[in-house]
């Protein structure tokens, strides 16, 4: 996708530009880009794809999730089918043994995946949670080439510690939206809070896997503004939700994303962390629809498999997207899997 003379001579040429010899975007030019007109939403694709190339090719990096322990969580967290304030029908369960998080390191390897994510539910992790993960994770990094992300809610700064000396390689812990919207998805933490634990991971010298979720009522500033804040925080990573609606919470009925918008929203995040691994997460499928291919060049990134209680499509069919694209999966290293007899 080489930009035309007219592309060249666009605003988002210009802006793309201006990400390339890392001159941070402004406020208002990220939320320029999210109101693009359509018919030049194609000017935008090939001029955000060259921001996306320069640093990380034509290579789709792809992450599994397991859902390690499920519901029993006391926030209120608006769009969540795992909050107290729910009354979704979903599994609830404890922190999964050791066999079954092993088998879940396996499936990530044999799907091709570098980083192997594993969520917890709840405010915060309890001792014997943190115990068990103590034990757990380096074994799987001794059977499987994975990068280990481990979310676990809000953590302290001796919390982080114990997470890096036992080998997890960065903390997913997301901002979900913009500080100014924050009261309106959840009353039981802050946005302060999260920023606190972000903080304690960065001073733990994990990589900070931190993002949002879009299409929650928050205005196109407003995801603009979370952008930012991503771009101060230093995110390695940064998941690009868009809200799944799910029946029995508080969110059930909120459907107000096009695949159109959704492109730009990634594009926006890709110029305002050009260097930063933007990864299409829950929500893709659902709201991207057809255009899902497209979403890969601004994002370099997805899950493949499901997300934590919504089905995400087989993953033959992302690996034939990728292929369809002429992109290629980041390959884990050529003697993978010599220790991964489970």
């Amino acid at each position: 996708m080489l930009p035309t003379t007219t592309q060249a001579e666009s605003r988002w040429y210009l802006l793309a530009q201006r990400a390339l010899e890392e001159q941070p975007l402004s406020l208002e030019q990220a939320e320029e880009v999210l109101h693009c007109p359509d018919e030049q939403l194609p000017d935008l694709l090939a001029a955000v794809y060259r921001v996306r190339h320069r640093y990380f090719g034509n290579r789709v990096q792809l992450y599994f999730l397991i859902n390690a322990k499920s519901g029993h969580c006391p926030e209120d967290c608006h769009y969540c089918s795992q909050s107290r304030i729910a009354k979704t029908p979903i599994a609830t369960y404890d922190l999964l043994d050791a066999d079954t998080l092993l088998a879940g390191a396996r499936a990530a390897w044999q799907r091709g995946a570098k980083t192997y994510c594993v969520v917890t539910s709840g405010r915060a992790p309890g001792q014997q949670e943190l115990e068990a993960l103590e034990r757990i994770v380096p074994e799987i990094k001794r059977r499987f080439p994975l990068k280990i992300c481990a979310c676990l809610g809000l953590l302290d700064e001796e919390q982080a510690a114990r997470l890096k000396a036992c080998g997890v390689d960065r903390v997913n812990h997301n901002l979900n939206t913009s500080r100014s919207f924050y009261q309106q998805i959840c009353s039981t933490h802050s946005f302060e809070d999260r920023m606190r634990t972000l903080q304690a991971v960065k001073a733990a010298g994990l990589e900070i896997c931190c993002g949002g979720i879009v299409g929650m009522g928050e205005s196109p500033r407003q995801v603009a503004e979370m952008a930012l804040e991503l771009r101060e925080v230093g995110a390695h990573s940064i998941p690009v939700n868009f809200l799944h609606p799910i029946s029995g919470t508080p969110l059930e009925d909120r459907n107000e994303l096009n695949p159109r918008y959704c492109l730009k929203v990634l594009c926006m995040f890709r110029l305002t962390n050009p260097r930063s691994e933007i990864r299409i997460a829950g929500g893709r499928e659902l709201h991207l629809r057809s255009l899902q291919p497209l979403g890969l060049y601004p994002a370099n990134s997805i899950f493949v498999g499901d997300y934590l209680t919504t089905r995400g499509q087989a993953p033959e069919a992302d690996l034939a997207m990728i292929r369809d694209l002429g992109f290629e999966v980041e390959q884990v290293p050529a003697d993978a899997g010599t220790n991964a007899d489970i």
